[in-house]
């Protein structure tokens, strides 16, 4: 047993020793191009100066790269800072919410139904050190993912759903693409529907079931008032009968609406005892 760990760290040694040569040849490659960029930077003065100085908005975040190599822990701004010529490079990125179009997707429902949609997405860089380093292009990355989870968020419900259930889809939406994009730094804060299409035949179809069904509403809420029309006037009936100056005076109050509507109109009444007869046959 220790002639194996005596031979596994001599095998150790072997990998490392290199390893450790290569590192401190780059160190000192890296210290040699650092004075040559200073001394280049002192010779070339004043114009060398307008290269070295960068500017850092409030809204913006830099990450510095030092002969590839990230320089400081985490992204520096706002502010002025200075980098030296041809070793030091640069990268922005804007911490603003940024908003984009998603394009209009086919995308077949769960009742195998052909529909066209787009929608909005909402983000913003919440780590600028992801976005850079994890993602070679959040923003076209974050496209793409945008137009997937779309097709495959709405793949899963059906077209009554798309049409009703708008504000649960884009909050589905929003928190698959906020797990998906959390890797590259960044957070999504909305997702919005615009538009859903559906096809010709389909809104035809869609229009004709709509026109159906109020009509057959109409003729329900007609035959209920009907039918309570009926009972009403079988009550008054009733009591029309059982008293018969009721009559009289529902007689009178006819004979004045119509005066009221029609004053050219010449009316002769008839005795009420004249129409007694008839209500007793």
């Amino acid at each position: 047993m220790d002639d194996g760990n005596e031979s596994q760290a001599l095998r150790t040694a072997k990998v490392t020793e290199p390893v450790s040569d290569s590192s401190g040849h780059c160190d000192w490659c890296s210290i040699i191009m650092v004075i040559f960029s200073v001394l280049l930077t002192i010779i070339t003065l004043p114009v060398s100066i307008w290269m070295c100085i960068k500017i850092v908005n409030e809204y913006e975040r830099a990450i510095f790269f030092r002969l590839g190599r990230r320089v400081g822990d985490g992204p520096r701004g706002p502010g002025l800072y200075f980098i030296l010529p041809c070793i030091d490079n640069f990268i922005r990125v804007d911490l603003r919410t940024v908003s984009f179009d998603i394009p209009p997707q086919e995308v077949l429902t769960k009742d195998s139904v052909t529909v066209s949609v787009d929608g909005v997405v909402y983000y913003r860089v919440m780590n600028p050190s992801q976005a850079v380093a994890e993602v070679s292009n959040f923003n076209a990355a974050t496209h793409l993912l945008a137009q997937t989870t779309l097709r495959n968020v709405l793949g899963t419900k059906n077209l009554a759903e798309i049409l009703s259930d708008r504000e649960e889809i884009t909050h589905s939406m929003q928190s698959v693409l906020d797990e998906a994009t959390d890797a590259w730094g960044i957070k999504v804060e909305r997702v919005d529907i615009k538009k859903v299409e559906l096809p010709l035949q389909m809104q035809r179809a869609m229009a004709a079931e709509a026109e159906a069904t109020r009509e057959a509403r109409a003729k329900v809420i007609a035959a209920e008032g009907e039918m309570n029309a009926s009972r009403a006037l079988k009550e008054a009936s009733l009591v029309i009968a059982e008293s018969p100056s009721a009559l009289q005076l529902r007689y009178l109050q006819t004979l004045n609406t119509i005066a009221a509507e029609n004053n050219s109109t010449i009316i002769f009444p008839l005795p009420i005892e004249m129409m007694q007869s008839f209500v007793k046959r």
